[in-house]
């Protein structure tokens, strides 16, 4: 080999690797918003259809979240944080400690204490607060209808429903009893029906908006379309079709329901999700699915050019947000 040559190789060697390095940090400079358009970059190793297209990194853990179509509400320890749709904090809004769960409804801001309710403007403002029923209460989760909440209680074993204003109306049992481990107890509402998960029994319950039993799905079991474990499903979220979609710990996986019970497709499992033990939060919107780990909130879209190397392969009907 000649010393020109050497000398040539080097220098194309050098340009190369000086192109690579002006590539890597003009790409670390863009920032997409969570609900911008999505760009594919070809199918991963993995088994989801549904492709990460950003994610908002926090500096506290994630308690809870709720989404609206302009913004991002996250609950902190004694926070709420406000996200504008491209990740950027607009507003943090102290609270009291010890948050189970946030709802946003007519621009108010629903939280949820272990025995207590509270209700804030967008601007930090109490709106309404009141106790729980029972002293000895401990609630877990909360759905909001056009006129009440539906809370669940851990300690007591059930649903209580109140009107927005904090007069109580109900408390809703399940003919079954909820059997709850831990804090897997939630729930949520589609049109005029209660989704509530029934964790210790691996099921998922339905009731009439008036707290009328209709019926249950789910069991247990490792294999696709049951939960494993003590207490699973842990969440609950609607597609905007009304399937249902379980979020499950222990081997951490999401999967798909049509409103009636019937198993459609695992959208996530504990590896595309990024491993751990705890159960990840989750929300819908239009085609997204917003997933909450320990402190990152990630958007994921469904990705074509995955699909046919995931469950949803060759079968539309089984990807539930899919346009």
């Amino acid at each position: 080999m000649t010393k020109s040559f050497r000398i040539t190789l080097n220098i194309v060697i050098f340009v190369l690797i000086i192109g690579f390095v002006c590539y890597m940090v003009g790409s670390l400079g863009k920032q997409e918003p969570l609900f911008g358009s999505a760009t594919f970059s070809g199918p991963d190793d993995g088994i989801s259809a549904y492709k990460k297209i950003n994610a908002i990194r926090i500096k506290s853990d994630i308690i809870a979240f709720d989404l609206t179509d302009e913004h991002f509400y996250v609950a902190v320890d004694h926070a709420v944080l406000i996200y504008d749709k491209s990740g950027a904090n607009i507003k943090q809004i102290p609270v009291g400690k010890e948050i189970r769960d946030i709802k946003v409804d007519n621009e108010l801001i629903y939280l949820l204490y272990p025995a207590k309710i509270e209700s804030f403007t967008s601007l930090g403002e109490k709106v309404a607060g009141w106790e729980a029923r029972r002293k000895n209460s401990d609630y877990c989760a909360m759905a909001l209808s056009s006129e009440y909440i539906y809370v669940t209680d851990a300690e007591n074993k059930n649903i209580c429903q109140y009107t927005k204003e904090g007069d109580f109306i109900a408390t809703i049992l399940s003919p079954n009893g909820f059997v709850i481990p831990g804090y897997s107890f939630d729930i949520i509402l589609i049109n005029d029906t209660i989704y509530c998960s029934n964790s210790g029994r691996h099921q998922i319950e339905r009731f009439t908006l008036t707290g009328k039993y209709i019926d249950s799905f789910g069991k247990a079991g490792t294999e696709a379309g049951c939960f494993v474990g003590c207490c699973n499903p842990v969440y609950l979220a609607a597609s905007q079709n009304g399937d249902i979609l379980t979020s499950e710990k222990g081997s951490p996986r999401i999967s798909c329901f049509t409103g009636d019970g019937l198993f459609k497709t695992t959208i996530f499992d504990n590896k595309t999700l990024g491993g751990g033990v705890q159960a990840y939060r989750l929300k819908t919107q239009d085609d997204r699915i917003f997933i909450a780990g320990k402190n990152t909130l990630s958007a994921y879209v469904f990705d074509p050019r995955c699909a046919d190397r995931s469950s949803c392969a060759g079968c539309p009907f089984n990807c539930p947000l899919k346009q």
